[in-house]
């Protein structure tokens, strides 16, 4: 099945409602600018709950243009080039405390079509008090008090990638993240790749499970794609400098055409 589509119609497989929003990629690496930037060119119909393992660039955008509620994540900045501006000034962002366990084990849970994985994690922490709805089991075999992390759903997964053929077989490169995890157990899932061939013979991620897949030359950019291409520094210092400034807006729009057009 041909499941090519074009990256402003791309952004529509947001559904309509309270949607929970993945994105893929790893801090500055492999990030999804391309969607990013058509999503605010054509937001969705309310805001987002956005769920990223680790939340950059891309993801800032988005909360600068108030297409985000709330945020799961256990990491949000740029990396060396510091906070991420946006995030750090929004004051109506509900933000949802997680760590790498309660991500992780929360997929976990639902690709084992389970409500929730059992941890030995946060034990001992006061995050269970910011988390009510993370509850504490006691092991049925050893009495052993645990942390009962519940399954983490997706409506919608965006992943850039290194390459992919129009069945949704994909590529990744050798630094996956977390990006199959959040594939299969997404809903949906939307492939941006840096360039489509005619068919993979090997693949990260089985296109049984993709959606639609969009071709997006540079589509990282400006976070890095190795190897394909490195970050933009520079690029990166001119976002930090001009956010909240008059000259943000052209800066973004001159991301845009570049990416949209």
């Amino acid at each position: 099945m041909n499941k090519l589509m074009n990256l402003q119609d791309s952004v529509k497989l947001i559904p309509e409602g309270d949607a929970v929003l993945a994105l893929g990629g790893v801090t500055n690496y492999r990030r999804p600018m391309a969607f990013a930037l058509a999503a605010l060119a054509n937001p969705p119909s309310q805001p987002v709950t956005l769920l990223t393992f680790t939340a950059g660039l891309e993801s800032d955008l988005l909360v600068g243009a108030g297409l985000v509620a709330r945020v799961r994540t256990c990491y949000f900045g740029l990396e060396a080039f510091g906070l991420a501006p946006n995030f750090t000034q929004a004051s109506d962002l509900e933000i949802i405390e997680e760590s790498e366990a309660s991500l992780a084990l929360g997929l976990r849970a639902t690709l084992a079509r389970v409500g929730f994985m059992p941890s030995l994690a946060w034990q001992g922490t006061d995050l269970l008090k910011l988390r009510p709805d993370v509850k504490e089991i006691n092991d049925p075999y050893t009495g052993a008090k645990l942390t009962a992390f519940p399954a983490v759903e997706c409506d919608l997964a965006v992943i850039h990638a290194l390459r992919a053929d129009p069945m949704g077989n994909t590529q990744l490169g050798r630094n996956w993240g977390v990006d199959r995890e959040l594939a299969y157990a997404a809903k949906k899932v939307l492939v941006t790749a840096e360039e489509i061939v005619p068919r993979l013979d090997r693949a990260d991620i089985d296109g049984s499970i993709v959606t639609a897949v969009t071709e997006a030359p540079k589509g990282a950019w400006p976070t890095s794609c190795h190897p394909n291409y490195p970050l933009d520094g520079q690029e990166f210092l001119n976002y930090v400098d001009l956010a909240g400034t008059e000259g943000y807006d052209a800066l973004i729009e001159s991301w845009a055409a570049r990416h949209l057009h």
